[in-house]
């Protein structure tokens, strides 16, 4: 067990620091985006091209964390990083930045499902929801800290930060290399049904399918919610950056607090799939209530607990699918990742479409995507009652 808990905080450190790297970068952007005369939309085509490359590579990464290793994609991924952050740091063109930022995500695809699948390796089905909330308490703990350390190093000079999140990696990749062990292959469920289904045929088996398709709602969803929050307050309310970083980093402590303290025994209680539509309907409720909020006590309010269901949703999903996944950990992780990413490519797309159109329409439409999940998760059954469904019928 001590050894397990060891094993564990090291993971969640690697996890920690991989998004407090990320989380570093974000105050110097603008400054980095004056000093080379970019513009907007490239500065928004260099964070699409993160998503971009972590989807195309998620797939290929999922079945390499099964073939060659959870520790090995996990080190392999954090020195990409590292080299990412560090060529961020040096670039002087725009041609670097974009190579920077493509490594970046390929570091993203490598990292996640190789954490997601050693996780469930190394913990019980009983154990797991609680461990998985304590990685997605750890990634939101690495971005609410990330920018203020970020804009601390940038008063010493504007690249620092990269350099340092270049560091932290190289550092994160050494320990990793030294304390972690493969994992032995924990496979208490076994993923029986996917045996006939070759390569990515297995997406659409239905134990799968439907979790993959609420991991792309969920992240459409809070990508065109988050990607235009900052304007939406700032040109309907004129809220100062002031006024934006406290309601973001509040709604980040409040889900972290919340994945820690709550995840582990609503999963329990309820078992991953009921909590899904919870959160689904508890979401899709209060992204309406942002669009007629009028006072800045409602508008913090309605924000900070929105991050709840968004943060209890995630660590929902990844839970279920490493119960069901058996062996094939790395492929649902990798599945996950893509899903995710392909979410957070077209959610800020259509959002800011429909922003130019009318303030409130890209809330109004990131609700009705989480109906649409609603409504997908209503008809979703667990396996084993799909099993004894069905066992019960050919009596």
């Amino acid at each position: 067990m001590k050894k397990q808990n060891m094993t564990l905080s090291i993971l969640l450190m690697n996890l920690f620091i991989a998004f407090l790297g990320i989380g570093l970068v974000i105050p110097v952007l603008p400054t980095i985006m004056n000093e080379l005369n970019l513009s907007g939309s490239v500065v928004g085509y260099l964070v699409a091209a993160f998503a971009v490359a972590q989807l195309i590579v998620s797939p290929l990464s999922g079945r390499w964390v099964d073939a060659f290793g959870r520790k090995r994609m996990i080190v392999i991924g954090l020195l990409i990083f590292s080299f990412s952050e560090f060529l961020f740091g040096i670039g002087k063109s725009v041609e670097i930045l974009f190579i920077s930022r493509i490594l970046g995500g390929v570091s993203a695809a490598f990292i996640m499902p190789a954490v997601t699948a050693f996780i469930a390796d190394i913990t019980t089905l009983e154990e797991r929801p609680k461990a998985l909330g304590y990685m997605s308490a750890a990634i939101n703990t690495g971005f609410i800290i990330g920018p203020g350390v970020g804009g601390l190093l940038a008063e010493i000079g504007p690249r620092l930060p990269f350099f340092a999140a270049a560091g932290l990696a190289l550092f994160t990749a050494v320990l990793s290399t030294i304390t972690l062990r493969e994992p032995e292959r924990n496979l208490e469920e076994q993923a029986e049904e996917t045996a006939q289904k070759p390569g990515l045929a297995r997406i659409f088996v239905p134990m799968y399918f439907i979790a993959f398709i609420i991991i792309f709602i969920t992240a459409f969803g809070l990508s065109s919610f988050e990607s235009l929050f900052s304007l939406f307050v700032d040109h309907k309310f004129a809220f100062t950056p002031k006024d934006i970083a406290i309601i973001i980093t509040g709604g980040a402590i409040v889900g972290t607090i919340a994945q820690v303290a709550l995840f582990g025994k609503l999963a329990s209680k309820w078992g991953e799939i009921r909590l899904i539509r919870y959160c689904l309907i508890f979401s899709a409720i209060l992204v309406t209530a942002v669009t007629v909020a009028q006072s800045y006590a409602m508008i913090l309010f309605v924000t900070i607990v929105v991050f709840i269901g968004f943060d209890l949703l995630r660590p929902a999903v990844t839970s279920y699918l490493s119960k069901v996944a058996g062996n094939e950990q790395g492929f649902v992780g990798g599945m996950n990742s893509m899903f995710t990413s392909i979410g957070n490519v077209f959610g800020p797309i259509v959002g800011g479409i429909l922003f130019d159109i009318n303030l409130n329409y890209p809330y109004y439409f990131a609700a009705m995507v989480l109906m649409a999940g609603i409504a997908v998760a209503m008809v979703w059954k667990d396996p084993k009652t799909q099993a004894e469904h069905a066992l019960h019928h050919t009596k």
